[in-house]
């Protein structure tokens, strides 16, 4: 597996990151959606997986929004011809691992329940549906299942991780 890294997004990364959108999503997130996040919206983060030697750089992408005691992933998405390398999961384990360690306590998340793959993936990391967002999806009209994972350690569960969002060197 390659090696890469977890990086704040950058408006140079956007070119990529624009791709990756439109090659995941029917209603694409806009440049000016990115910018957004990034340039004026004081509750976001985002991230990119950069690969060390690989074409294109930015592997995948996450957003989120940080409103205290929680997080809210917003956007989440990987290169069509790196999918299925465990990316994502990295990615959100991440973010989760870094809203413990900043005793963050619930993180949330829309995905269309027509969505598996990310079900599945949300499942595996703790999310559970715990709410419907009627007619959430405009394109389609289609509902959002809202999942939430709890963040606060259990008194069985090992400490988290030194790993950061923040930097560091990720094998997957």
């Amino acid at each position: 597996m390659p090696s890469w890294s977890l990086e704040p997004l950058t408006p140079a990364d956007l070119d990529e990151v624009v791709v990756i959108e439109r090659a995941s999503f029917a209603t694409p997130w806009s440049r000016g959606a990115f910018l957004y996040e990034m340039k004026q919206n004081p509750a976001a983060r985002c991230w990119v997986a950069r690969g060390a030697k690989s074409a294109p750089s930015v592997l995948g992408y996450l957003c989120l929004w940080e409103i205290p005691p929680e997080i809210h992933i917003t956007n989440l998405a990987v290169h069509p011809d790196w999918r299925r390398q465990g990316i994502a999961r990295a990615l959100v384990e991440a973010i989760l691992e870094d809203a413990r360690r900043r005793q963050l306590s619930v993180a949330l998340l829309e995905v269309r329940p027509t969505n598996a793959e990310a079900l599945s993936l949300y499942e595996g990391l703790g999310f559970q549906v715990v709410g419907r967002r009627r007619g959430y999806y405009f394109d389609t009209g289609e509902d959002a299942l809202l999942m939430q994972a709890d963040l606060t350690p259990s008194p069985s569960s090992p400490p988290p991780h030194p790993a950061s969002p923040h930097g560091g060197e990720e094998k997957r």
